[in-house]
């Protein structure tokens, strides 16, 4: 343990210190591909990318009334999720006997794109545990370090078993940490220590999915998205996916998967189901009961309804969550034969959580649909021009629409046309554009990167730090380049809307939505205001450029989202006694500094400055 904690401070340190090339520990690979890749001009084209047989599948569309709940009731749940700050929805697809019968995607993210489902996918990998043992393959009672071919250290450690790890309750020490502090976790979850007897207590840590992934891999021969490929994906229809490795080609199983939100609800369907998709059993029917049966009683400001095997119970008899940080969740409602898919920017971390809470408002207590509905023309008009409108928040492609337009009357799959501003607003854009065009600023300080901190630590993409912001009006459109290490990042940002550029970040490509505004601060400089969306994210990116013309400098100062408060609460949770009242407290006594603090001043919500280049 002690090692994986010393490798936390280095990095805190690093960070803090601004330190941004080569520090971390863990081998860095780039491993996602581009997700236009899947968007490439026809159909047998895109089909080959995933190589398998069957083709991508879509879910029947219907009203909600035809299916027993009324358009209004969904439309009110779909105002109050959106008007909720601190949600920050992404996308929703909700689901009544197999049917989506509301779905949103708000500006700029736009429906069909995967996104990063963090702990959601733990799940799913519950779910291969569950095929191995239906295939005579594993059993729960099998002892993690014998499948593992690794002798357990710890006399307590011989006694772990694969159950132990479903229900988070190993009590082992290498716990998320273990992604810093070195390319080797199965040794690192090995060599750690344990707390109590397994078992006994449940302690949520994401390296337990991680070595399921590992069993998984051992007991087959194949990674888990190879061993999930015939049994899951394909049978499925889903064909938009990818699963990041960890440095020695493990699936990550605990986070790293990219899933879009419809198909995401597909798998809460399979639960719904039974485990039978289109007369094929691909999930034993009591693997599921057992899996979301109570296994372990968990922490209130986790979840107040218990821990099955990967997956946590709901508030509604026999309902169960697939539940991922920052509001990825896909939430099971059997006796209502429903299905809720969220994919969202929060800054919370576990399933008792505000967006969770506005689903329970509607979908549980005494909430109870009908088999059928009347129709109400008017009430469904309502309800898809509330879609409408949470699309057409911005997102519009910068050479138009790519994809099909959607059944709902929108602009299309990847967004739809720029707000409108009036006419003095938009001939003062027009100057402001024109009188930043060429400017290149060289920064004084480059610790700070394009990306988030949360985004470079989940996918060990640490940034080599921004060098140089330059401005450029050409053709009518307005571009910011970031110089970040030696690579430059062009940026198009849309005014009324958001402009999408793929941007690789050290050879990894992402999908951002850049929005821009300007404005005057309180001494009447000219400042330009910068919203960046990471697409296939739950993170953005703020930036605010205070231009100072007298000096010939700029001011920026950069925010993120989910920020500060998540890394004070989220650091707290991670960190090991030893180290929380060790190294954090010897930094607050002897320096007189508070550590979380200090970390969201330097690398959340800094203040960096540059120059005017002469050229």
């Amino acid at each position: 343990m002690l090692k994986e904690q010393l490798a936390v401070a280095e990095v805190l340190k690093n960070l803090i210190r601004g330190n941004t090339k080569e520090f971390s520990r863990v081998t860095f690979t780039p491993q996602k591909p581009s997700f236009l890749l899947f968007e490439g001009p026809g159909e047998e084209g895109r089909e080959a990318l995933l190589p398998g047989e069957g083709k991508e599948q879509r879910l029947p569309r219907k009203t909600p009334e035809s299916q027993g709940i009324s358009s209004r009731h969904l439309a009110a749940f779909l105002s109050e999720l959106a008007e909720n700050q601190r949600t920050d929805l992404h996308h929703i697809v909700a689901l009544r006997h197999g049917a989506v019968i509301a779905e949103a995607s708000v500006a700029p993210y736009a429906a069909g794109i995967w996104h990063a489902s963090y702990s959601m996918c733990k799940t799913i990998t519950g779910m291969a545990i569950g095929m191995l043992v239906s295939e005579g393959k594993l059993s729960l009672d099998d002892k993690v370090f014998s499948l593992l071919d690794k002798k357990a250290i710890l006399t307590g450690k011989k006694h772990l078993t694969v159950e132990h790890l479903l229900t988070m309750s190993s009590g082992v020490t290498f716990n998320e940490t273990g992604m810093v502090s070195g390319d080797d976790w199965v040794s690192g979850y090995v060599q750690a220590g344990i707390k109590g007897t397994p078992g006994k207590q449940f302690e949520y840590n994401s390296m337990n999915t991680y070595i399921l992934s590992a069993i998984v891999t051992k007991v087959t021969g194949e990674t888990l998205m190879e061993y999930l490929r015939p049994r899951l994906w394909e049978p499925l229809g889903i064909k938009k996916v990818f699963w990041e490795s960890c440095p020695k080609g493990i699936n990550k199983g605990g986070w790293g998967l990219f899933i879009n939100t419809e198909d995401a609800a597909k798998l809460g369907q399979l639960v719904l189901q039974k485990g039978n998709w289109q007369g094929r059993q691909l999930l034993p029917e009591k693997w599921l009961e057992e899996a979301a049966a109570k296994h372990m009683e968990t922490p209130e400001y986790m979840g107040p309804y218990g821990y099955g095997y990967q997956v946590w119970l709901g508030g509604r008899a026999g309902s169960c969550t697939f539940n991922g940080m920052l509001g990825q969740n896909v939430a099971v409602y059997p006796d209502l034969d429903m299905v809720i898919a969220t994919n969202a920017g929060s800054d919370e971390l576990f399933q008792n959580c505000e967006l969770l809470d506005v689903v329970r408002k509607y979908f549980e207590g005494d909430f109870c649909p009908q088999e059928f509905l009347p129709e109400s023309p008017g009430d469904y008009r309502g309800l898809l021009e509330l879609e409408r409108r949470l699309a057409e928040g911005g997102g519009l492609w910068k050479n138009g629409n790519l994809g099909q337009k959607g059944r709902r009357g929108g602009r299309g799959r990847w967004g739809c046309r720029p707000i409108k501003r009036k006419g003095l607003q938009f001939i003062e854009e027009e100057r402001m554009k024109c009188m930043l065009d060429g400017r290149i600023y060289r920064l004084d300080q480059r610790h700070v990167g394009l990306s988030p901190l949360i985004f470079q630590v989940f996918h060990n993409n640490y940034t080599d730090g921004v060098r140089t912001l330059a401005f450029y009006y050409e053709r009518k459109h307005f571009y910011v380049a970031v110089e970040e290490g030696e690579i430059l990042k062009r940026l198009e940002v849309g005014f009324g809307h958001a402009a999408v550029t793929e941007v690789a970040f050290h050879g990894e490509p992402y999908l951002l939505g850049v929005t821009g505004s300007f404005a005057k601060d309180e001494d009447g400089r000219l400042v330009l205001k910068l919203d960046l969306a990471f697409l296939e994210e739950a993170v953005r990116r703020r930036l605010k450029c205070c231009f100072l013309e007298k000096e010939g400098r700029i001011e920026l100062h950069w925010d993120e989202t989910p920020g500060g408060r998540l890394i004070t609460e989220g650091l707290g949770a991670l960190l090991h006694e030893s180290l929380k009242n060790g190294f954090m407290d010897m930094i607050r006594e002897k320096a007189g500094v508070d550590l979380p603090a200090l970390l969201v001043d330097r690398t959340i919500h800094p203040i960096v400055t540059g120059t005017l280049c002469d050229s």
